[in-house]
């Protein structure tokens, strides 16, 4: 019988995934299933990013590209970040793959199957804020971490009424903590304040923190606090982004990290042995995403609040208050405790996908994706009502 490495094993599939693939079976069966199981933007690329991709096709920029990404990219999105208060410059830029991708060379850089200090634990610790994006999880252990977790669910998702309990979760043989603002899978928005609270626990342990920024321009009013742009953090953070969902690109798989030349030159090499780096003419279309698409970002975040709106009302309509999400695609919906079971009975029944919370750590939720139009949202309501799921 073929062995598996433990690494491997110890991971679970993507839920998140999984669930998109049953009601994909359901749909080659010829059912009508509302899904709002996937983060993907329902818009198409903007049509100027479309046309600088074709126009960089047509120029020849197929071929391989410089591993750390093409100048012209490193340089726009550095512009970028200073524009957001960063000191970042190009070289401090790898462009990847995708935002997962940047993240997944993050883990593998910074964190190892040996725990540092005087932990016992068989690797280094990474401190994640519940509910969590899936794929955190899946990475530390990758990586060889070990994972302390942090409930924000108590909190109304929020991280400021949190910070005594990642003040206890945090300490000097942690090795790296994961802030991901706006939230997936809460649409949550931390405050200046929570970010502080961040800074000062990371300053005084010497901690090494990922800001997950790839939902940043989705907000719907507070303010974005990068945490690189707070005294202190410049040193010990590694921003990412992308430009799956403020661009509608997934498809396209671009994303970056930003951090010290140190993080990129050991990230780099990971990069260059993994998928060398991400498609040249994509790239191109990058720099059109990021230099000339403003407009397009406003239209669709305009249109994603006004269905955050309907949901919420919908829900209070039927006796459900759920926590309103600032940024985002998402919301948390108050389920029964065997979410799992309730996730699925609801595809069945309903025909309506959604994610179990307890993917994301937070049991008891299913999270829904508003990437649909309101009919379709108007829809999985009315089903979810009609089976008795609300």
């Amino acid at each position: 019988m073929m062995e598996f490495s433990d690494r491997v094993t110890s991971v679970e599939p993507s839920a998140t995934l999984a669930v998109s693939n049953l009601a994909s079976e359901l749909e080659a069966d010829g059912v009508d299933v509302v899904d709002l199981s996937v983060g993907e933007p329902d818009f198409d690329t903007p049509e100027n990013i479309v046309e600088a991709g074709k126009a960089a096709m047509d120029a020849g920029h197929t071929g391989y590209a410089p591993s750390n990404g093409v100048p012209e990219l490193r340089d726009a999105i550095a512009e970028k970040l200073q524009g957001d208060g960063l000191g970042y410059e190009a070289d401090n830029v790898i462009v990847t793959p995708g935002a997962k991708q940047a993240l997944y060379e993050t883990f593998q850089t910074v964190v190892g199957p040996s725990g540092r200090g005087t932990s016992s634990r068989a690797g280094d610790e990474v401190v994640l804020l519940d509910p969590a994006w899936v794929s955190y999880e899946a990475m530390a252990k990758l990586a060889g971490g070990e994972l302390n977790r942090v409930d924000l669910a108590p909190h109304d998702f929020q991280l400021e009424p949190a910070l005594d309990d990642l003040a206890e979760a945090v300490s000097d043989d942690t090795e790296l903590l994961v802030v991901n603002s706006p939230s997936n899978p809460t649409g949550a928005v931390y405050s200046r304040a929570a970010m502080e609270g961040v800074r000062d626990l990371a300053v005084d342990h010497d901690v090494t923190v990922i800001s997950d920024e790839i939902y940043q321009h989705i907000n719907y009013g507070p303010e974005h606090v990068s945490l690189a742009g707070l005294d202190g953090m410049f040193e010990r953070t590694v921003t990412v982004n992308g430009f799956s969902k403020a661009y509608s690109m997934t498809g396209w798989r671009l994303g970056y990290l930003a951090a010290p030349e140190e993080i990129v030159s050991q990230a780099g090499k990971v990069q260059s042995h993994s998928v060398s780096s991400a498609a040249n003419f994509v790239q191109r279309a990058g720099v059109e995403a990021i230099q000339h698409t403003d407009d397009a970002i406003d239209e669709m975040v305009d249109a994603f609040e006004s269905r955050r709106d309907l949901l919420v009302d919908l829900f209070a309509e039927h006796g459900k208050d759920v926590s309103t999400p600032d940024g985002a695609f998402y919301l948390m919906l108050p389920v029964a405790d065997d979410d799992q079971e309730w996730c699925q009975e609801a595809l069945k029944d309903a025909h309506v996908a959604t994610v179990p919370g307890s993917a994301f750590g937070a049991p008891g939720y299913a999270r829904l994706s508003y990437a649909a139009s309101t009919e379709r949202l108007e829809e999985a309501v009315e089903r979810l009502v009609d089976a008795g799921y609300l």
